[in-house]
């Protein structure tokens, strides 16, 4: 019995690792269909978002029983309890794909990025793929390296984020307010993304360090302590 529940927990992780795979995928086709105007790209994001949700209810399903009929405790338990929080925030991540195909669903023909912002758009998209990458490695692999990685890569969102709003809000702007909107959103989006990963990289190290509380700016203190052999990964 014992053999089946650790199973249960190795197969309960992998379902992560192929979700956060999924929101990969999805966040790489909507950034290159906001990009270019791809609305046939964006239509399979906008479907296959329903794939993503299905995975993910089905996750919360199985580690609600494993929670009833096992009763697990401490390690395990974490791994659970983790499990679900992060399935949620995946689940998160993949609407934020979806919103950011919405808009370029949308605005077809004409392209959904405001004119003057389309480097700016460009490299939070790119981000945004580099961080759904970093975060499938990190539930793959469980190396807190990665999780400072996202931190680092989420800064850079956060700055992208900020001259967005500092370019509608200038003088200088001379966008219709639908481009306004569509920029702001789209900004918005592409933000929130980030930061449900960089909630994903803090679940990571709960379950490495026990310590709910865990700020961002602790993360390299995590990967430091793992590195060292002071915190050992709970492995199911």
């Amino acid at each position: 019995m014992r053999e089946v529940f650790h199973q249960s927990l190795e197969d309960l992780q992998n379902r992560l690792v192929e979700i956060a795979d999924l929101v990969t995928v999805s966040i790489d086709k909507a950034t290159r269909a906001f990009a270019t105007s791809d609305v046939a790209l964006a239509e399979e994001v906008i479907a296959d978002d329903a794939k993503i949700d299905e995975l993910a209810v089905a996750l919360d399903e199985q580690a609600i029983e494993i929670l009833a009929r096992q009763q697990p405790v401490a390690r395990d338990l974490r791994i659970v309890v983790t499990a679900l929080r992060v399935s949620a925030s995946l689940e998160r991540m993949g609407d934020m794909s979806e919103h950011i195909a919405q808009l370029a669903r949308l605005r077809f023909p004409e392209r959904a990025i405001p004119k003057g912002l389309k480097g700016t758009f460009v490299k939070m998209g790119e981000l945004d793929v580099e961080v759904a990458r970093t975060l499938s490695e990190l539930l793959r692999t469980q190396d807190l390296r990665f999780a400072d990685a996202i931190r680092n890569a989420d800064d850079d969102v956060d700055e992208l984020h900020a001259t967005v709003f500092e370019k509608v809000l200038s003088d200088n702007w001379k966008g219709e307010a639908t481009a306004t909107v569509d920029a702001t959103l789209a900004s918005r989006y592409h933000e929130r993304f980030a930061d449900h990963a960089v909630a994903v990289a803090k679940k990571v190290v709960y379950l490495a360090t026990g310590d709910w509380a865990v700020d961002e700016e602790d993360i390299p203190l995590a990967v430091e302590q793992q590195e060292l052999g002071q915190q050992e990964f709970g492995h199911a």
